[in-house]
């Protein structure tokens, strides 16, 4: 029994240690605009499979989701950090992270735009199956990826970690395609607690497939590295995160 035992693990960690990671940066366009992505999968396995666009936070996209798209293709995904703001067009200090993130916030129909890009571009590859393509967005990408769904994107879900919750343009029934996760900080103090209790009554009325988990902690950015940073809140976001794709995309055709 032992012996046997012993076999399993080995053949684990053999299966474990012959993932091939391939990253590449991608160019693609949203009309004129160059964009630039990273994408993540591995070699290894055979055929197309499930793939999940990355939407940033407010400064871009840098190592934080570029890992992230690692992280997914370890789980048998293809991830792809997308590009909102353009290729070379990444702010560097706060002030022009508040300005470039409030150009799209305040342009919806050109942030979507731009989420929708990413989709088409990730959809393209020849590593994914057409029909199990996901979104997931941390903070400025969380409220984002919310908004896409919102949209009536036809996409299997989507994830929103930290995001914003309030909403210009309210979800109306039969018009959101996506199943929604949101993974939450229960006392965001960027996210009021009336911003939350409307978006629950937004997805009540819509009739929108949607869970909400809220984490006792009070960090907004609680999955970046940073003081805001809570592992606990961090990991068990990921779960719920392993545990939605699971779910979703066994269901999709």
């Amino acid at each position: 029994m032992i012996r046997l035992a012993l076999l399993g693990t080995l053949f684990a960690v053999a299966a474990i240690s012959a993932a091939e990671i391939k990253t590449e940066r991608v160019e693609y366009k949203d009309g004129d605009t160059v964009l630039e992505g990273y994408i993540a999968y591995d070699t290894n396995i055979k055929g197309p499979r499930p793939g999940v666009v990355i939407v940033h936070d407010w400064n871009g996209t840098d190592e934080y989701e570029e890992r992230r798209a690692r992280m997914l293709a370890e789980l048998g995904y293809v991830g792809f950090a997308a590009d909102i703001y353009g290729k070379g067009n990444k702010p560097k200090t706060q002030a022009e992270n508040g300005q470039m993130a409030g150009k799209y916030r305040n342009d919806m129909p050109l942030f979507i735009s731009r989420m929708n890009a990413a989709v088409s571009t990730l959809r393209a590859r020849t590593e994914v199956q057409k029909d199990k393509v996901a979104a997931m967005g941390y903070c400025f990408g969380g409220g984002g990826v919310l908004e896409l769904a919102r949209s009536g994107a036809d996409i299997s879900g989507v994830i929103s970690f930290h995001g914003g919750l309030a909403t210009k343009t309210p979800a109306t029934v039969g018009a959101v395609k996506a199943k929604v996760l949101v993974c939450h900080a229960s006392q965001d103090p960027s996210v009021p607690y009336e911003q939350l209790v409307g978006f629950l009554g937004e997805m009540r009325d819509a009739k929108v497939d949607y869970q909400l988990v809220a984490y006792n902690v009070d960090s907004h950015p609680f999955t970046a590295p940073g003081p805001g940073y809570r592992p606990e809140a961090d990991r068990r976001s990921w779960d719920e995160l392993q545990k939605f794709f699971k779910e979703i995309f066994s269901a999709a055709k």
